[in-house]
């Protein structure tokens, strides 16, 4: 969608392990495709052996034969510290999403035709700040502006609304992705979308599902996963056979280690659901906690919406019904809902027409509050928890509480904010801290502290002196993962040095690298054909011929789709 300044908006779902850039078109969103002609680009960075960077499917693909220089599912350390060593370089997960974020707005604009200076990015809505912040950072790193964030389930639900404008019911969304699993409790009201409650789990998503299965393998074939070439070829088998069981009710495949070693791999759906049976626990505490919120009951919700692509699985639908005692629907592509929606907010922000009848509202994930103490029986007792802006909030929100200073000849306050459920202030997370000076002594001084959080996930704190009026008021912009100016500045600088492959080719190199992969999983016959299509490839490719290139390529990348296919009867 075009901008007053005449540059572009789009809607973003930067996902676990596959991301998606939607837009408005003729009155309505679509997902645009990326260089490979594909919907969904794999959230996925590789280092070649000179350096080059690898995004999305060549990376993904290179990640099986490469584990060590690839990066994968890098958004569940968004809004922490931790980082990866890709070839010799040192990777943050903010980096890593940063040029996911910059490969798709590259795709989108040679789609366009046009500049993409902003985007509406979703998260998991158990995202805290921290990974809010982080997200917004990722975009600035790709040229992108992201003043509004969104909620992943609120996104789906405008998705859905879009095409519902007059209906009125209470829906539940069921977002479950590649690393995340949310539950939004919704009240959809003649073109007006209300969030009411949501819960989730940010380390319980359809990964989490493929490394039992990989687990199970490792154990029945008496394998180490500790060599991380076994773990990761044993993933990218896993997967594949965990797609496969989400339509039939047996699978198998057939995997070749470094060592030449083959692994026959068989499952049933009813023995992998055994070992899912955890897992498939974990969700149902989300969904409870979202009812409980919004103070519903199951019988009162009137549709389940399931979303993000592990939400296919047969378990996940049978698991809702149960729960809601209705069937879910499945009226939106699973893998696409929470991009459409994303376009659709973006159409809001801007006034498009196409939205002029749609409103939305959001809510806070998680509590806010300060860190106090309280005098019990002639004793103080710390590290006590004192929320001033409850879960479920609606956004925007400002909201205050009085508090006093502990005795007569304080003359300063130590303001620490936290996020959080719980009654101990250290088992929360922090936030952020300042110091209030210069109360005046002799007295004890009450202290308002307000906090305003807005729709972009802002947090602002305010500490107000009711005897002076004095004020203090801190922003909430840095913490762990959280990068400063001066450091998202040397990141900027030193992503625009690397040598990333240049878009013209990827699709060449893509589908050398899924060809490759292949050849690296097949003994004999098989490994000789694939390699026989490859060196076809390879001769259309030193002939430098466009229209040879891309018919040996569709040649290639159908061969392996094909061979794919037949791997798993």
């Amino acid at each position: 969608m075009k901008k007053a300044d005449g540059t572009h908006i789009v809607g973003i779902d930067l996902g676990t392990t596959y991301s998606l850039v939607a837009d408005i078109q003729d009155g309505a969103p679509v997902v645009l495709p990326n260089a490979m002609g594909e919907l969904l680009t794999p959230s996925a960075v590789s280092v070649d052996d000179d350096g080059t960077i690898l995004v999305g499917t060549a990376a993904r693909a290179r990640a099986i034969r490469f584990p060590e220089s690839s990066a994968l599912s890098f958004k569940r350390d968004m809004g922490t510290d931790r980082t990866t060593m890709l070839g010799g370089q040192c990777f943050t997960p903010v980096e890593l999403s940063g040029l996911v974020l910059r490969q798709l707005k590259a795709d989108a604009e040679s789609l366009l035709g046009a500049t993409i200076s902003e985007a509406v990015i979703t998260v998991p809505a158990y995202f805290g700040d921290a990974q809010r912040q982080a997200t917004r950072d990722a975009a600035r790193l790709a040229g992108l502006t992201a003043e509004r964030i969104i909620n992943e389930p609120t996104a789906a639900s405008l998705a859905y609304g879009f095409h519902r404008r007059t209906e009125s019911a209470c829906i539940a969304v069921l977002d479950l992705g590649g690393g995340t699993f949310d539950v939004t409790i919704l009240q959809v009201t003649a073109g007006v979308i209300e969030a009411l409650a949501s819960a989730g789990d940010v380390r319980l998503g359809g990964d989490d599902f493929t490394r039992v299965l990989v687990e199970a393998a490792a154990v029945a074939c008496q394998l180490d996963l500790g060599d991380r070439l076994v773990a990761s070829v044993l993933f990218d088998a896993a997967e594949h056979l965990k797609r496969a069981l989400s339509t039939r009710l047996q699978a198998s495949a057939k995997v070749v280690l470094a060592d030449k070693h083959l692994v026959d791999l068989s499952f049933t759906r009813a023995d992998i659901e055994h070992h899912w049976r955890p897992l498939l626990a974990r969700l149902e505490a989300p969904i409870r906690q979202a009812l409980l919120d919004a103070h519903l009951a199951t019988a009162q919700i009137d549709g389940v919406l399931l979303v993000g692509g592990a939400a296919r699985m047969p378990c996940v639908t049978e698991l809702a019904a149960r729960l809601f005692g209705r069937t879910p629907k499945t009226s939106l592509p699973q893998d696409e809902a929470v991009a459409l929606g994303a376009a659709v907010q973006a159409a809001l922000k801007i006034g498009d027409a196409s939205v002029e009848d749609l409103v939305s509202t959001d809510i806070a994930p998680f509590s806010l509050g300060i860190a106090v103490s309280e005098e019990l029986r002639r004793s103080r007792v710390d590290d006590i928890f004192a929320p001033i802006l409850e879960r479920g909030t609606v956004l925007p929100a400002s909201r205050s509480k009085v508090f006093s200073t502990t005795h007569p000849m304080q003359t300063a306050l130590h303001i620490q904010v936290f996020q959080g459920e719980h009654s101990v202030i250290s088992r929360n997370k922090a936030l952020g801290e300042y110091f209030l000076e210069g109360l005046p002594p002799g007295r004890i001084n009450p202290v308002e502290v307000r906090f305003t959080y807005d729709l972009n996930g802002i947090l602002e704190v305010e500490t107000t002196v009711l005897a002076t009026g004095m004020k203090k008021s801190l922003i909430i912009t840095n913490g762990a993962g959280r990068l400063t100016a001066e450091q998202l500045e040397a990141s900027r600088q030193r992503l625009a040095t690397l040598k990333i492959h240049p878009r013209e080719t990827l699709p060449n190199r893509t589908a050398i690298e899924l060809a490759e992969s292949l050849f690296a999983s097949q003994l004999g016959e098989e490994r000789e054909a694939i390699g026989n299509m490859l060196t076809m490839f390879r001769l259309a490719l030193a002939v430098e011929d466009r229209e040879r290139i891309e018919v040996a390529r569709k040649q290639l990348l159908a061969f392996v789709s094909a061979f794919k296919n037949r791997e798993t009867p």
